[in-house]
């Protein structure tokens, strides 16, 4: 429990209080945003404000988790650092996008499939590596089960190991594309994807210690196993949640409207990585579609308009999508928009814990 409030705590400070020097330093090394001429007018004064700001929240985050562990003389287990390397491998893919931008003063820097290349190598690297390290149980950080609230019946092994393995890494990979380029399309208003990212982050903190409380391997002495959480590290996955929440919340402070930092692809990317790991690692890999529901909602905006606009030849559903800059051109505040948006992304986030806790009060006596 320590180790997760000096985790939280070190990490809010970091990004809180050294931000204001990124901020300096990015504007003096010409890492500015660029907008596209497509998007609305009033964004147009968002030009030259500095951006890649996931680098403070990556490094806030791997700083302050890794102190905390030796502040507590803490074991690191293998998860942790799991969801630490996928943070960091698609921040290095987001970062790699965004200096192309900033170089050449364009909209675009990966294209598109090298960007997914970028994605799939990291995320498949991780889903190898989380298929490693058993613990003395057996247990390794992620299960080839297809998971709710927990292991479903449907194992990928059941098809062969070679198959089930090369599945699961298709599976993995397909989670983390669509979780990072999810975060990727929220990240288009001051603040809205950080605040969104703390809701949905911050509720692996719940679950990860609810798991630990429970878990059948975590050391608890539970004799009604059928209440029990096959989870390797879960404990574990809270600490590194809860750094990257602090992070996220010391960077709100200066990203929020008028922001005077942006996550950038670098920061987008990185969060919805560490999202997806812990989603997969907790064994709640399909809770995810309302954990991350506004997530889910943006991506399918842009899903439904370019469907639409393809099928209709020419008509759209929505003014602009993402569907954040629909509610802006239709005349709402970008505050108001942000605002409402946290509103929405909390109440799936509620109804996802929610769910969680009520699956275990249905398995009690």
């Amino acid at each position: 429990m320590r180790a997760l409030l000096i985790a939280g705590a070190l990490s809010l400070a970091f990004t809180l209080f050294l931000t204001p020097l990124f901020i300096r330093l990015f504007h003096k090394i010409g890492w500015g945003q660029f907008i596209r001429d497509d998007g609305p007018q009033s964004h147009h004064a968002k030009r030259g404000t500095a951006t890649m700001g996931g680098i403070i929240i990556i490094l806030g985050a791997v700083i302050s988790y890794f102190t905390a562990m030796w502040v507590t003389g803490s074991h690191i287990p293998a998860s942790p650092l799991l969801v630490l390397f996928m943070m960091v491998g698609l921040g290095l893919v987001g970062f790699v996008d965004d200096f192309l931008k900033t170089r050449k003063q364009r909209s675009l820097g990966l294209g598109g499939w090298q960007k997914i290349i970028g994605q799939v190598i990291v995320a498949g690297t991780f889903a190898w590596l989380s298929l490693q390290f058993p613990n003395k149980h057996g247990v390794t950080p992620a299960s080839t089960h297809i998971s709710f609230l927990r292991d479903l019946p449907i194992d990928f092994m059941a098809l062969g190991a070679i198959a089930g393995t090369i599945l699961f890494v298709i599976w993995v990979c397909l989670i983390t594309a669509g979780t990072s380029n999810a975060v990727n399309v929220t990240d288009g208003l001051d603040g809205l994807a950080t605040g969104a990212s703390i809701l949905s982050i911050g509720s692996f903190i719940i679950i990860g210690f609810w798991q630990s409380n429970q878990a059948r391997f975590g050391g608890a002495d539970i004799s009604d196993l059928y209440r029990a959480y096959d989870v390797r590290d879960p404990l574990d996955l809270a600490i590194v949640s809860a750094a990257i929440v602090g992070g996220l919340i010391g960077f709100l402070w200066w990203n929020t409207s008028p922001a005077k930092i942006f996550l950038g692809d670098t920061g987008s990317l990185a969060i919805g990585g560490a999202l997806a790991a812990l989603a997969i690692l907790s064994r709640t890999e399909l809770l995810l579609i309302l954990i991350g529901g506004l997530f889910v909602i943006e991506t399918g905006s842009v899903i439904v308009q370019r469907a639409y606009f393809k099928v209709t030849h020419g008509k759209r559903i929505f003014l602009m999508s993402p569907i954040h800059h629909h509610f802006e051109l239709k005349g709402w505040a970008e505050v108001t928009v942000v605002v409402r948006f946290w509103i929405i992304g909390g109440l799936l986030v509620a109804a996802g814990v929610g769910t969680f806790y009520l699956e275990w009060l249905s398995r009690t006596p």
